[in-house]
């Protein structure tokens, strides 16, 4: 199972970051900005070794888009074998999931959200039905909300209330319930504070 189910707070604070983007992490790190554990306030930060940076940043990447090790190996391997910059490939291949999609279209708070709301089935993708979370959407695809979802009050609060702007690469229809793949995303549209070189750099050794 590639959903963790630990705390989150601890790993946002071992990581520096907000991982998930809820307000419990966010007061976790403003109340105690340095790693968790016995030694986290007084461990020193001047001597931390490359493989360290490289793998702190392979994790933020993992946990915030959900996947385990053994899918996110995989991923990787897949985009190195293709065209272009292996990092950024990357991370466009994270953003093409239909999890992220939803997440990015302001129908969930948080991935995870956006992972159950896809898992539920309550996505559908070019008029189908479809469950999986992983499942990676194409230029055109048009991403839509189940009729029974649109009533659901936390779907109607997310809308409401995070007002959330689609990136670039997605187009928002009418209604809000549904968004057009209108490209591939670039990196400049890809705001996670993730450096995909030093994960490239991880793996390639």
């Amino acid at each position: 199972m590639a959903r963790y189910t630990g705390p989150k707070a601890r790993v946002s604070r071992r990581l520096g970051t907000n991982i998930w983007g809820t307000k419990g992490e966010t007061i976790a790190l403003d109340k105690r900005p340095y790693p968790p554990g016995e030694h986290g306030r007084t461990r020193r930060r001047g001597n931390v070794s490359e493989y360290l940076l490289q793998l702190q940043e392979k994790q933020k990447a993992r946990f915030t888009y959900g996947l385990n090790e053994k899918q996110f190996r995989k991923l990787y391997e897949e985009a190195a074998r293709r065209p272009g910059v292996t990092g950024e490939n990357m991370l466009r291949f994270l953003e093409l999931r239909l999890d992220n999609v939803v997440y990015r279209a302001g129908w969930a708070a948080t991935r995870p959200q956006a992972r159950q709301f896809v898992g539920h089935g309550h996505i559908s993708v070019n008029g189908k039905r479809v469950d999986i979370p992983s499942y990676r959407v194409r230029k055109g695809d048009i991403v839509t909300i189940r009729e029974k979802a649109k009533q659901m009050v936390t779907i109607q609060w997310n809308r409401d209330v995070l007002d959330r702007a689609a990136p670039p690469w997605l187009e928002t229809g009418q209604d809000g319930y549904a968004v057009t793949v209108l490209d591939l995303p670039q990196r400049a549209q890809i705001d996670v504070p993730v450096r995909e070189q030093l994960i490239v750099e991880l793996y390639s050794k």
